[in-house]
C-alpha cells in the first residue's frame, strides 16, 4: 500500500503542493488536514482519534506544516493529538515536542545555551520592573536589546530596546502584544551594509541548503521585506545550524544564524520553517528532501544523522 501522509495545515497553498507532489513522486499520498478539525472520540476507534480524511484508520505518517493559532484550550487539544499520533507508534515530522520547543522561544534559548550552541544573552520575565532593569544595565554596557512576542513569527512585533544610536529607548508596557511577558534577547548590529542573516535548512540531523536574507532594516524577515540570495553553506554554518536543530530534537528546521563580533551566533530555531524564498535561490528541491526523510528513515526507522555522525 501506498504510505498515506496527513499534512497538518491550517493554510493550503504552495508548500503543501510541493509537498503532495513530492510524496506522489514516492508512490505515496499526501492529505492536508486541518488540526483544528481533528478530534478525540473514543467511541470512534480503538485509537481514540478522528482525522478528517483518514476514516476509523490512523494516517502512516504526519508532517506537521502548520498550527493555527487559538486558545489556551484549543491549542493544548491540537498538541494533544500530535502527542497521542506518537504515542500510538505514528511518525510525527516534526513532533509535538519539538513544535512546542521552538514556538516558545524562550525554551529554544535555553536549549540552544545548555547545549554550548553560541546564541546572544536571553532574558524571559513576567516582572516589567526587573526587565526594565535588565533593559538600563544592559544600555550601560552599550548594548540594545530585542524585544520579542515569545509566540511570534515573521518578524512581527519586534521592538528595539535600550541603548540605540546613543539614545536609549524605553522598554513599553508588555501587556497586551507581548502577554504580560518580556523576551529579551540582546541586539547583534550588523557587521556589514546592508545587513544580512543567514536561513539554513536542516533535514534528517544534516544541513542541506542556505540562503542570505539581506535588508536595509535591522529585521532580515522575507515577511519585512528581506531579499532572498543564495549563500555558500559552509563547514561553520552547518555544524552550528546541525546543532541547533539536535539541541531541540527537530526532524527539520529553519535555523537563523547572525555573523557578530564574537563569531556566527544562531538567533532562532523555526520548527514549521517556510521555504518559498529558500527554494528561489538554489535548485535543491526542498520538499523532496523533507519527504525523502520521512519515508526513508522515519518510516523507515533509520536513525538521525548527528552532527556528531556528520564530523566522523
Amino acid at each position: 500500500m501506498p504510505p498515506a501522509v496527513a499534512i497538518m495545515t491550517d493554510e493550503v497553498g504552495w508548500h503543501t503542493r510541493q509537498l503532495q507532489a513530492a510524496l506522489r513522486a514516492r508512490g505515496g499520498v499526501g492529505r492536508c488536514v486541518d488540526l483544528a478539525d481533528c478530534r478525540i472520540d473514543t467511541t470512534a476507534a480503538w485509537h481514540g482519534l478522528v482525522i478528517p480524511g483518514f476514516g476509523r484508520e490512523l494516517p502512516d505518517a504526519v508532517l506537521v506544516r502548520g498550527i493555527a493559532g487559538g486558545s489556551f484550550e484549543q491549542v493544548t487539544k491540537r498538541l494533544g493529538v500530535l502527542h497521542a499520533l506518537r504515542e500510538l507508534g505514528i511518525a510525527v515530522y516534526n513532533d509535538a515536542r519539538a513544535i512546542e520547543r521552538s514556538v516558545d522561544k524562550s525554551m529554544t534559548s535555553l536549549l540552544l545555551h545548555a547545549a554550548g550552541v553560541p546564541t546572544p544573552p536571553t532574558w524571559a520575565t513576567e516582572s516589567l520592573a526587573q526587565a526594565q532593569r535588565i533593559a538600563i544595565r544592559e544600555g550601560a554596557a552599550g548594548h540594545a536589546l530585542v524585544l520579542k512576542p515569545l509566540f511570534g513569527s515573521q518578524g512581527k512585533g519586534l521592538r528595539l530596546v535600550g541603548r540605540v544610536a546613543g539614545v536609549h529607548h524605553p522598554l513599553p508596557d508588555i501587556e497586551g502584544a507581548y502577554g504580560a511577558l518580556a523576551y529579551l534577547q540582546r541586539f547583534i548590529p550588523a557587521q556589514e551594509a546592508p545587513g544580512f542573516d543567514w536561513r539554513v535548512l536542516v533535514v534528517g540531523g544534516r544541513a542541506v541548503t542556505a540562503m542570505r536574507r539581506v535588508s536595509r532594516h535591522w529585521i532580515h524577515n522575507v515577511a519585512q521585506g528581506a531579499r532572498c540570495e543564495p549563500a555558500a553553506l559552509t563547514a561553520d554554518l552547518a555544524s552550528l545550524a546541525e546543532a541547533a536543530a539536535a539541541a531541540l530534537g527537530m526532524d527539520y528546521a529553519g535555523v537563523d544564524l547572525m555573523p557578530s563580533r564574537r563569531g556566527t551566533q544562531v538567533i532562532e530555531v523555526n520548527g514549521a520553517a517556510a521555504w518559498q524564498g529558500l527554494q528561489r535561490v538554489t535548485s535543491f528541491n526542498i520538499a523532496r528532501a523533507i519527504v525523502d526523510d520521512l519515508l526513508d528513515r522515519r518510516l523507515a526507522g533509520a536513525p538521525m544523522r548527528t552532527p556528531q555522525a556528520r564530523s566522523a
